[in-house]
């Protein structure tokens, strides 16, 4: 089953996401992974199949997986046990949905590196740092970093993500919860990167949210899956090129070899392309889990 939007839910909208539907359950919220799929901030026409329940899936593990080093904000992805008479829409729910605690969210974006890529390699290249960290002289492209640095991002005025330095960060939401949030975020990279290489993904880089339930610090949103994390396979590993990535590669290759300017309307997609990034996503999930996709 294919899911686009959920207007069969008739609850609160709480957001409205390029992939997510959430919606407001007083206390709680409903978190909806749809089959939709973005790039370069574009929704497509196209669904991929089973992407929504990768995604969902892949983040139902790494917060079990993690929970030893932060709580997290899963209340149960039982669709029997959800309220409101969600349990009606099993079908439909089951597999891409979670029932979480609202939370009160940190303004900020956590990002660890572990691998030189993405805007840290152009910042890299342009001041031999990346959010003011200073590396060494002479890395290539996806190279690995002597070790995982915290990059984190903040919301600007008009909503977009701008990349500070950890100092900037301490004056914006206080030094220790700035400390807490750089911790817990390594803490967990370490733990994902370490387990992703026993199966032989190297986890490159990766970025969380946090929030506040009940004064406590807690992991939210999602938790390195394909759309928040570049993941690599160990065997086709090779620095000094872009390396190929369990999410989006084929959709990527696809739209820089066609005439599109890269803003709406997203041209419809081949169907090679849609089932090649299906392919992709649960092949990321079944082995970073060792489960097949039901």
């Amino acid at each position: 089953m294919l899911i686009n939007d959920t207007d069969f839910i008739k609850l609160p909208l709480h957001i409205k996401g390029k992939v997510r539907n959430v919606y407001d359950l007083g206390d709680k919220l409903l978190i909806v992974v749809t089959d939709r799929i973005s790039a370069f901030d574009v929704v497509f026409p196209n669904l991929i199949p089973n992407k929504g329940k990768v995604l969902n899936s892949i983040s139902e593990f790494w917060f079990d997986y993690s929970k030893d080093i932060i709580d997290n904000h899963v209340i149960t992805t039982d669709v029997s046990q959800y309220p409101e008479g969600l349990s009606q829409f099993k079908e439909e729910l089951q597999g891409r949905s979670m029932l979480v605690k609202k939370i009160k969210m940190v303004e900020a974006e956590c990002i660890v590196r572990g691998y030189l890529e993405g805007s840290g390699l152009k910042d890299y290249k342009e001041t031999g740092s990346i959010c003011g960290i200073k590396l060494p002289e002479g890395l290539k492209q996806g190279d690995k970093l002597p070790e995982p640095i915290f990059t984190p991002s903040t919301k600007a005025s008009e909503g977009h993500d701008q990349n500070v330095s950890f100092e900037e960060l301490c004056d914006v939401i206080g030094s220790d919860l700035a400390n807490q949030l750089k911790e817990k975020s390594i803490a967990l990279y370490n733990k994902a990167s370490k387990y992703a290489e026993s199966k032989g993904i190297i986890l490159a880089d990766t970025k969380f949210e946090f929030g506040f339930a009940d004064g406590k610090l807690i992991v939210a949103d999602e938790v390195f899956t394909p759309d928040s994390s570049r993941f690599w396979d160990m065997k086709e590993y090779e620095p000094g090129r872009p390396q190929k990535s369990f999410d989006k590669q084929f959709l990527r290759e696809y739209l820089e070899s066609i005439t599109w300017d890269k803003k709406p309307p997203a041209p419809e997609l081949p169907e090679d392309v849609i089932r090649n990034t299906e392919l992709k996503y649960i092949e990321a999930y079944e082995r970073l889990t060792g489960k097949k996709l039901v």
